[in-house]
């Protein structure tokens, strides 16, 4: 298949465009990021990607190629982090594979979204994603546990293991709890936060909570301390993961699509 595609890496808002000179390269096949100019202070990260490989026919097909698609999206968050690690510069990030037909319909496209990507902008200015996953696993060396493993009778046996469940199933309640007051406590700091449904991709259980908190890098010291502080009151077997930061990929949603 012949001829190129507009690949467009994010939406930047600056006094004046970033270079692009330094930026990763990108995806594999790509040119390098390039800035298109929107108008006033918005520009485009844009590359141009062959259709031999980016069409939409051979990349529905390549989709299914595991490591090309991790491949690709390692390069384009590469490429959107370089940008949104700039002084002065607010990215809006897209989502992989965003294409147009050209550089042309690329910017027209961004112009007739104009007062959506400004709403956007106004709201993220100043602002990094974090991520907070709480998840529970079993308490090891629990008391009960260890009555059920040393009982000799069947009395004692079926006593110890519903005193097992009644502890599993009051740690699962106080975790719950823990998750929904770190929800509120760390919404309380952020600009805005939302809950993500997915199960994390090898997970047998869904966590107890999975969420985005949109925080202004001011005060990203105070929400990384009060991660910690809630981490360490949490219930045995609640666990904290902190991830950040990142573009805001979650709070984009009305100019994220093509």
């Amino acid at each position: 298949m012949d001829g190129t595609a507009t690949y467009l890496y994010c939406i930047v808002h600056g006094s004046a465009p970033p270079a692009a000179a330094r930026a990763p390269k990108g995806l594999p096949g790509a040119s390098g990021p390039a800035i298109a100019a929107v108008a006033g202070s918005l520009s485009l990260v844009i590359a141009t990607v062959p259709l031999d490989v980016y069409g939409p026919e051979v990349l529905e097909a390549s989709l299914r190629d595991a490591q090309w698609v991790t491949d690709c999206a390692v390069a384009h968050e590469a490429v959107v982090e370089y940008f949104a690690r700039k002084a002065g510069v607010t990215v809006i990030p897209m989502k992989l594979f965003t294409m147009f037909s050209s550089e042309k319909r690329a910017i027209a496209e961004t112009r007739s979204r104009r007062r959506d990507v400004e709403e956007v902008i106004g709201r993220i200015a100043g602002c990094e994603e974090w991520g907070v996953r709480i998840t529970r696993r079993p308490a090891a060396g629990s008391r009960a546990a260890r009555g059920q493993a040393k009982a000799a009778s069947g009395t004692e046996f079926l006593s110890a293991k519903k005193a097992a469940r009644d502890v599993a199933r009051q740690s699962a309640g106080a975790g719950v709890e823990a998750a929904e007051r770190a929800y509120s406590a760390l919404a309380a700091v952020a600009r805005d936060a939302r809950r993500r449904q997915d199960v994390p991709e090898g997970a047998t259980t869904p966590p107890l909570l999975d969420a985005a908190f949109l925080v202004p890098v001011k005060s990203r010291s105070g929400f990384k301390a009060i991660v910690k502080k809630l981490a360490a009151a949490a219930p045995d077997g609640t666990q904290f993961t902190l991830t950040g930061p990142w573009p805001s990929y979650n709070f984009i949603q009305s100019v994220s699509k093509p």
